[in-house]
């Protein structure tokens, strides 16, 4: 595997942190269950993958996101995503 240099990855963490996403449809089958979900870019990691939340309780590493993932900036798009249903909250929810 070819990690990208560390001002790369600094770069892309800049310009995807934080930012909300939607898979492109058809880019890629495994992630054709997300298609259509908004997800948030948690951070990029070293190996330059995009680690996204998709509020499913976990948390995914996307390769070459630039070619998978698209912006979303529609802001009722945006209220789409449930940031309580991720697992990584100082104090979650309890589920019964």
């Amino acid at each position: 595997m070819n990690f990208p240099e560390p001002d790369v990855v600094e770069q892309l963490k800049r310009t995807w942190t934080d930012q909300y996403v939607r898979v492109k449809p058809g880019s890629r089958p495994e992630l054709t269950r997300f298609e259509g979900d908004v997800g948030r870019v948690v951070t990029v990691n070293m190996a330059g993958r995009a680690i996204v939340d998709f509020a499913d309780g976990a948390w995914y590493d996307v390769p070459n996101f630039a070619d998978v993932l698209e912006t979303v900036t529609d802001a009722t798009e945006i209220q789409k995503y449930d940031a309580t249903m991720n697992g990584a909250q100082k104090f979650p929810i309890k589920q019964s």
